[in-house]
């Protein structure tokens, strides 16, 4: 799948555009505070329904304006074409619209819109909170097993009620037995899920690091949010008391975790900033793969600041790699002449410079 066609208006410095990329790759050049992110945010609104920079609306709409739009025709996989939209307020208010249709959810902007994000806060995935590893993962997931989304709210809805009569004391004894039930039911559920999926990604993530960097040593593996060797019911049980005092649950889907580690050693401890965005590389490359093969279509990448912390060397192969999996990619830089040999010659490409917040669509910067 691929943006064919896109309108921004209204977000942050950006003047109203309308624009039509390459399918394949797209290269956003500029310099620092043109609006070169701003487009990669854009895009990020109009598959996530939220902004990838803030977690505060008002800087993304443009002062003065009192909400900011974009729309956008996706060619997809089978050859349809979507046609998406989203407008947010300073309210925080959003609407979403498909094919003419108000969506419900951003969950169905994500379905018709898988993107992956790779920015300079990347290395964030191995040294963040275990919340960032778990939204990568359930990621993954979502857009691989389409029974996910149902399991995952059954388990906010059954961990709201326990959470709740942990901290008030209001459901009765059969009340309680039942919602231990449905949250144990619903977590052995997403716990298969995610480790078939961690069986899948890890051959195609090893594959894929070995092509941009040698880390010999690096495992990943997957913690499901209690002891591997217990039931949940009866960890839920042993630790009720503990959960009283505190207010909430303590073990569950909702603590799951994603490990990397070099030997004995956290990941994230030992390898360089620069290492670390290779590795993160790896994982949403990764990710990329697995999704064409249950999809039969590409998500779009986001890469923000390709050059930063990378060499020649490493760019190139990031660049092949990018590449290879036949995806719409757009890329911000500020120098386009740091990728000016990254891609065949019967790759599509199309330049975009933007300066002051205006975007100009340039040559294929190889003629």
């Amino acid at each position: 799948m691929a943006l064919t066609r896109f309108t921004i208006t209204a977000v942050r410095n950006l003047q109203p555009v309308t624009l039509s990329p390459s399918p394949r790759i797209n290269i956003l050049s500029g310099d620092n505070g043109s609006g070169k992110t701003s487009v990669l945010e854009a895009i990020h609104l109009l598959g996530l329904a939220r902004s990838f920079r803030s977690t505060r609306l008002m800087p993304v709409i443009q002062h003065e304006q009192p909400a900011c739009t974009v729309f956008g025709q996706v060619q997809m996989a089978d050859g349809r074409q979507a046609n998406l939209g989203i407008s947010r307020d300073r309210q925080g208010e959003f609407q979403i619209r498909i094919d003419g249709q108000n969506a419900r959810s951003a969950s169905q902007l994500a379905e018709a819109l898988p993107l992956q994000l790779i920015n300079p806060d990347s290395f964030r995935l191995l040294e963040g909170a275990p919340k960032i590893r778990r939204q990568f993962l359930d990621w993954g997931v979502f857009h691989v097993e389409q029974r996910f989304l149902s399991a995952w709210q059954r388990l906010q809805k059954a961990l709201r009620q326990r959470n709740s009569w942990l901290r008030h004391g209001t459901l009765d004894a059969a009340s309680q037995a039942a919602w231990d039930r449905e949250l144990c039911l619903a977590s052995d559920e997403i716990d298969s899920y995610r480790r078939a999926y961690i069986q899948a990604l890890k051959p195609v993530f090893e594959k894929t690091l070995s092509e941009l960097v040698e880390l010999e040593g690096l495992t990943l593996s997957y913690y499901r949010g209690w002891d591997k060797d217990r039931a949940l019911s009866d960890v839920l049980s042993s630790t009720l008391q503990r959960d009283q005092q505190i207010g909430h649950t303590q073990a569950g889907p909702q603590r799951a975790d994603l490990r990397l580690r070099l030997g004995q050693h956290n990941a994230a401890e030992i390898l360089s900033r620069g290492q670390q965005k290779l590795v993160v590389c790896a994982l949403r490359i990764a990710q990329g793969h697995l999704l064409n093969e249950a999809k039969h279509g590409q998500c779009i990448y986001l890469v923000d600041d390709l050059p930063s912390e990378l060499d020649e060397h490493h760019r190139r192969a990031l660049c092949r790699l990018l590449e290879d999996l036949h995806c719409q990619v757009f890329i911000t830089c500020v120098d386009h002449e740091l990728l000016r040999e990254g891609w065949r010659t019967d790759t599509p490409v199309t330049m975009f410079h933007v300066e002051h917040g205006g975007i100009t669509q340039t040559h294929d910067h190889r003629e």
